[in-house]
C-alpha cells in the first residue's frame, strides 16, 4: 500500500461517515448538501481509495465507478483542506489508476466544473489534472443544471 508522509493509502474499506465529514469541510467545492447526500450513498457501493493518518483519522477519499470493462471514471477526489498541496491527491489517483490498470482498464475520465464559470478552487481542481496527465476532452452545458463540466480523459 503506498504511503504519503504519515498517511497510507487503502482500497477496499468503505466509509460513508468519513466522506460527509470530508466534503462538509470543502464548502468551496461540495457546497450542495443533495450533492453531498448522494455521494455519501455512493460510498457505500463504490470502490474506495482512503487516505489515512497514524491516528486513523480519513484526510482524502476517491470513489471510482467502472463503467465498462476498459472505461472508468473518478467519481470524486476530496482531501481535507489542511492536507492540500501534500501529494495525498496525487497518491489516491496514482492508487485506483493502479488498480484499474490492473483490472485491465485502458481509459480514465473525470468531470469538475467548467472553465466557464470562472472559480479559484475548480482552477485549482483543473490544474491538478491537467498535470497528472489528463486532457480536457469536452465541456457539458446541460448535464449539471446551472453549472457547466468539464470531461478530461487520460489513457492508462
Amino acid at each position: 500500500m503506498p504511503t504519503v508522509g504519515a498517511v497510507r493509502i487503502t482500497s477496499g474499506r468503505q466509509d460513508p461517515d468519513a466522506v460527509r465529514a470530508l466534503l462538509t469541510a470543502l464548502p468551496d467545492w461540495f457546497g450542495i448538501e443533495a450533492a453531498i447526500d448522494s455521494y455519501v450513498a455512493d460510498a457505500r457501493t463504490m470502490p474506495t481509495y482512503l487516505a489515512t493518518g497514524d491516528d486513523g483519522t480519513v484526510g482524502g477519499v476517491l470513489l471510482a465507478h467502472r463503467h465498462f470493462p476498459a472505461a472508468a471514471e473518478i467519481h470524486l477526489l476530496a482531501v481535507a483542506p489542511g492536507l492540500h498541496r501534500r501529494g495525498i491527491g496525487r497518491a489516491l489517483v496514482g492508487a485506483c489508476e493502479a488498480g484499474l490498470r490492473a483490472g485491465g482498464v485502458r481509459f480514465l475520465q473525470v468531470k469538475t466544473l467548467g472553465e466557464s464559470r470562472p472559480s479559484e478552487a475548480y482552477d485549482r481542481t483543473r490544474k491538478f489534472y491537467l498535470a497528472l496527465g489528463f486532457t480536457p476532452l469536452e465541456e457539458f452545458a446541460d448535464l449539471w443544471p446551472g453549472n457547466p463540466c468539464l470531461q478530461l480523459v487520460k489513457v492508462l
